[in-house]
């Protein structure tokens, strides 16, 4: 159980939340593991077999803790909150946005511009870093064709254009992700990009930290009165979190991308962390479960500066703030929203 950055994370199976007085208490075997004042918290994710009182949950939804179920292996199953919070006059400009097809285009663009410019920053990152043991002149191509969308998608063009090209994007970008991996090459390998179930352990890792991601954005876009549900680049489907899938984008390359690269390239996770199961899914054990997140959490303790803000604040901040940028230009504060450009 780790606790930092407002988010409570209860992996340990069995465990049973409740509410004590101003706090959450952890129980494990009937004795208490853990007690945190609500006040601390932002939200909470359990994943398996964790369960929470009646009480708590009430509790909870008052203080405005979003409480996540996840399963053992990180697929989400439930989301319990209480009432949507912010102005009624926000997520009706929201929804008035989502019909108008020139709001919905200037949106996606600007989400698609941060993620292609995200990922193309992470393979620059990697040629100054490691160009001694990566193949150079594959990642230099894959730079000049992601140069080469982030030229086309400045152009107007429909919406279905537009992905169209960050199809083509993540082909280039994913096509040299393997080579981003320096170490434990017999085991890490990455050939593409697969879900639903994650078939190697690299799609595992990814697949794992974008389920973390999405947590902290939805959460963020709630608290700032915006409807998670209603996206520009994602469009509505039932059960889908359209706008919270549109900021992930964003944060995909920077965040996730670059943590699962360190946790395999320092030796933080080994083969021995990931079972394959008789369907082909990979799964993780409990303990590298444990390794990633309070590897995510730690990441989110870095010091970045903002580049619109041009302030500095942790990452995990950032969702925070951009969910609060998002809402600004949704009630006509600002131009535009300022996409995050990782530098």
């Amino acid at each position: 159980m780790k606790k930092h950055l407002n988010t409570l994370f209860v992996t340990t199976q069995g465990a049973y939340l409740a509410k004590e007085g101003e706090t959450v208490v952890v129980k494990t075997d009937g004795k208490v593991a853990l007690q945190v004042p609500i006040h601390t918290l932002g939200g909470i994710v359990c994943f398996g077999q964790v369960s929470c009182s009646p009480y708590l949950m009430g509790f909870c939804a008052e203080r405005d803790v979003a409480i996540s179920f996840l399963s053992e292996h990180g697929r989400f199953l439930a989301r319990v909150q209480g009432p949507v919070s912010g102005n009624v006059l926000l997520r009706r400009e929201q929804y008035r946005w989502a019909d108008d097809p020139q709001r919905t285009t200037e949106i996606a663009r600007s989400v698609l511009l941060g993620k292609v410019t995200n990922s193309r920053a992470v393979l620059q990152r990697a040629l100054r870093d490691h160009s001694d043991k990566i193949d150079t002149s594959e990642i230099q191509e894959a730079l000049i064709r992601l140069a080469e969308i982030l030229r086309l998608l400045r152009q107007d063009m429909p919406l279905e254009q537009m992905r169209g090209y960050e199809g083509e994007a993540a082909k280039s970008y994913f096509s040299v992700f393997d080579h981003l991996i320096t170490s434990q090459k017999e085991v890490f390998q990455f050939k593409e990009r697969n879900r639903r179930p994650p078939l190697d352990p690299v799609n595992c890792l990814l697949s794992f930290l974008y389920t973390l991601l999405l947590h902290d954005v939805r959460s963020a876009l709630e608290s700032v009165g915006l409807d998670p549900a209603v996206g520009y680049l994602h469009r509505d489907r039932p059960g889908r979190p359209g706008l919270a899938l549109d900021m992930l984008e964003e944060f995909r390359p920077v965040i996730a991308d670059r943590l699962a690269l360190s946790l395999i390239n320092l030796g933080q996770v080994r083969e021995n962390g990931f079972r394959k199961m008789e369907t082909g899914a990979v799964l993780m054990t409990d303990e590298t479960r444990k390794t990633v997140l309070v590897a995510y959490q730690k990441r989110k303790q870095e010091e970045i500066e903002h580049p619109f803000l041009k302030e500095k604040m942790l990452m995990g901040l950032l969702f925070h703030i951009q969910a609060l940028l998002m809402a600004r230009f949704v009630r006509g504060d600002m131009d535009g929203y300022p996409v995050f450009f990782w530098r």
